[in-house]
């Protein structure tokens, strides 16, 4: 086990009792009670109108903890300025592909309103994700989560491409992006799963599809080849569960990242556990989200918390 994973381990089974890293459940309890019930309002009315945003607040909680150095510190946030025309959701994996900053902007407007300068963006994403998952599933993925996370100063675009695993990886640059972030192959078969909402562009998985045939499905190949070079949605119901398990074993996956998983003993087993049991990947994809949401807090010291969440104060 790596540093990394071991203190995150460490964080999660503390968590459960206390805090750890300036983290704590109920962390806003004194400093702002409805916080947390008013990024679940926003979101919940936000996933109401678009239930496609709900996908992207999932993909922008990940993405905002798994760029080096900032992990978890809503850098994934803030706008181009004068002094860094290009930060993190200019990068390749985020734009223009990345959604659901409105619905961080209108919780963050409300919490200023109500509580001002008590709340970070960081939780606000965090927070958001959790809920997004929340309703997507039917109610089915519920978890507390600790706050008290601070927002970064720096955000950079070339350091997506370094730390976000595009697509294309094969199942060992899979393993070892997770590993560098202290999270496990369990934790990486488990947030796969959630590629079963959300949307798909076919430069994501043009090379699956061309001739000859690759291990993808023939009849879902061909509907693709059709579709493209438009940007299909082949996930039109936006339910989280366990469906992208079944799909992966049905070979009906789009992405090289998504086949890999049966290329190993292990993870192939993993796949099969939490397509056949009920419940079971609800309750690991809880447990996956707190440990992530734990890597490299910021402190005091190289952190704030944002009156505005596109730019620094």
């Amino acid at each position: 086990m790596t540093r990394m994973a071991a203190i995150l381990v460490s964080c999660v089974l503390l968590l459960a009792a206390t805090s750890c890293h300036g983290l704590k459940y109920g962390y806003y309890n004194r400093r702002c009670p409805p916080a947390e019930f008013i990024v679940r309002n926003v979101v919940g009315n936000a996933i109401r109108q678009n239930p496609g945003i709900g996908a992207g607040l999932i993909r922008l909680a990940f993405h905002d903890c798994f760029v080096q150095a900032r992990s978890c510190d809503a850098s994934v946030l803030l706008d181009p300025t004068p002094a860094n025309p290009r930060p993190e959701k200019l990068g390749p994996p985020n734009f223009p592909s990345l959604r659901g900053f409105e619905v961080i902007d209108a919780a963050k407007a409300v919490l200023e309103r109500v509580c001002p300068g008590k709340v970070s963006c960081a939780d606000v994403v965090q927070f958001a994700g959790r809920d997004a998952a929340f309703f997507l599933s039917g109610y089915k993925v519920n978890y507390g989560l600790p706050g008290g996370r601070l927002d970064g100063r720096v955000s950079l675009e070339n350091e997506t491409l370094a730390f976000l695993p595009p697509p294309s990886f094969n199942l060992s640059e899979l393993v070892e992006s997770f590993r560098v972030k202290g999270l496990d192959v369990d934790d990486l078969v488990v947030f796969s799963g959630s590629h079963t909402i959300g949307r798909s562009h076919c430069s994501s998985f043009s090379d699956r599809i061309g001739t000859p045939p690759s291990d993808m499905d023939a009849g879902l190949a061909a509907v693709l080849r059709r579709q493209c070079p438009a940007n299909p949605n082949f996930n039109n119901d936006p339910r989280l569960d366990n469906q992208y398990y079944k799909n992966v074993l049905r070979r009906k996956v789009l992405f090289k990242s998504d086949a890999a998983l049966l290329t190993s003993t292990e993870t192939a087993r993993k796949v099969v556990e939490n397509a056949a049991i009920r419940g079971r990947w609800e309750r690991k994809f809880a447990r996956a989200m707190v440990k992530m949401a734990a890597i490299e807090i910021k402190t005091p010291a190289n952190g704030e918390v944002r009156r505005n969440c596109r730019v620094v104060n």
